[in-house]
């Protein structure tokens, strides 16, 4: 897949061989340091971002939190699990 502005294409493919690399040469042997592609995704974060700026695309519109699912469900209304989550937290605590 190519990436959303054609100049970041080559930082992409840079990214991603250093990413497996990374991902089978030590992360799945336990090192977990992922710092060695550190400088090439900030030189390619940043050209993304520039690309979205020129395609007049704002992060607001893209930014979602699903880290922790509030966000998730509170625009899906909420789901069983969701709210049942909430709940054991809630009486784990007291």
């Amino acid at each position: 897949m190519n990436s959303i502005g054609e100049d970041c294409n080559e930082l992409k493919k840079q990214y991603d061989a250093c990413f497996n690399n990374w991902f089978s040469e030590r992360f799945l042997k336990g090192q977990t340091d992922d710092s060695v592609c550190a400088p090439i995704f900030k030189v390619y974060q940043e050209c993304v971002k520039r690309a979205m700026r020129e395609q007049k695309i704002e992060m607001r519109e893209i930014e979602t939190d699903y880290s922790t699912g509030t966000n998730y469900d509170s625009s899906t209304g909420g789901s069983a699990s969701g709210s049942g989550s909430k709940q054991q937290g809630g009486q784990s605590k007291s």
